[in-house]
């Protein structure tokens, strides 16, 4: 678990502010883009190659261990012994697009910061970061009652203009009941139409009712675009606490659980377990990058060692 080393003392567990996001700009000089080195949760680290038009071919060299097979020089690998691969640079003014849940099931924490902010605070950095390394910003911004689409520009503004758009989004103000998968799906749909081959695209959320519509858009988007998935999660989804009887606060109601039934602790973990497993399988099938992050993390850090640093 990361510290919050990089978030203020005094910054809020359950919402953001305008300030709070510009000020992430400079820690987000460090967040490298140009090569994604995910961790996935099960798969161990790899370094692929941007898809679809965004590169430009460099050279080839012979292949190594963790290369994309999609990416190995046929023509050069037929005349010689030994395989080869193909090497690209990327363009510069590559479109960026970050994807942020901001749905009613995103507004909950037992620990750190809601998803929501966690998430928000994600989101900022990769918009800044973008911004830093001269690429198109764009995105989407969902929640259960609005849907807001902002399409890649470029500059200081573009980042501005997302955050602003994050902070203001109405869904900040919904903690009622989800309204279920269909914003997911919705906002799915929208990315792929908006989305154009060779782009970065970003989707962060806790990928509650990523069902069989959702993942299909998705899909099609992985197939010409980088697409890393950042799957936030707060540790009481993952396993009940210790036996005994808590409260749960929200600002419109109150709950009592008991969590002594060991059948229960078991069937609640295993709730958990398929829904992160199914969405592990899902990246590892269409090649999909996957990175956790808990509300207890630092943003900062865990995307620094997740894109790795920039050096320059």
């Amino acid at each position: 678990m990361a510290r919050l080393d990089h978030i203020p003392e005094d910054a809020s567990p359950v919402s953001v502010s305008q300030a709070g996001l510009i000020r992430l700009s400079d820690p987000a000089r460090a967040i490298a883009l140009n090569v994604l080195r995910v961790r996935s949760l099960q798969t161990g680290a790899y370094v692929s190659h941007f898809r679809g038009r965004g590169m430009e071919f460099d050279e080839s060299r012979p292949y190594q261990p963790g290369d994309d097979p999609r990416s190995i020089d046929w023509r050069v690998t037929a005349r010689s012994t030994t395989a080869y691969t193909k090497l690209f640079r990327e363009e510069r003014e590559r479109p960026v697009l970050v994807c942020l849940d901001l749905r009613a099931n995103m507004h909950f924490a037992t620990r750190g910061c809601f998803k929501s902010v966690n998430a928000s605070r994600a989101a900022a950095l990769l918009a800044w970061a973008a911004h830093h390394r001269g690429d198109r910003l764009g995105g989407l911004i969902f929640g259960d009652t609005t849907h807001r689409e902002l399409k890649p520009r470029l500059g200081r503004r573009a980042a501005l203009r997302y955050v602003h758009q994050l902070v203001e989004h109405p869904d900040w103000k919904n903690r009622g009941v989800a309204a279920g998968a269909e914003p997911l799906v919705q906002a799915m749909s929208s990315l792929r139409r908006v989305v154009r081959p060779g782009s970065l695209v970003v989707v962060i959320s806790d990928f509650v009712g990523f069902a069989r519509a959702a993942q299909s858009y998705l899909s099609s988007v992985a197939r010409h675009n980088e697409v890393l998935a950042v799957f936030i999660s707060d540790p009481l989804e993952q396993r009940l606490p210790p036996p005994g009887r808590y409260r749960i606060v929200s600002p419109d109601d109150e709950l009592a659980i008991d969590t002594f039934a060991q059948a229960a602790r078991a069937d609640y973990r295993k709730e958990f377990e398929q829904r992160k497993n199914e969405l592990e399988a899902f990246c590892r099938r269409y090649g999909v990058h996957l990175m956790p992050m808990s509300t207890s993390d630092d943003p900062v850090a865990t995307l620094q060692l997740a894109l790795g640093r920039r050096t320059h």
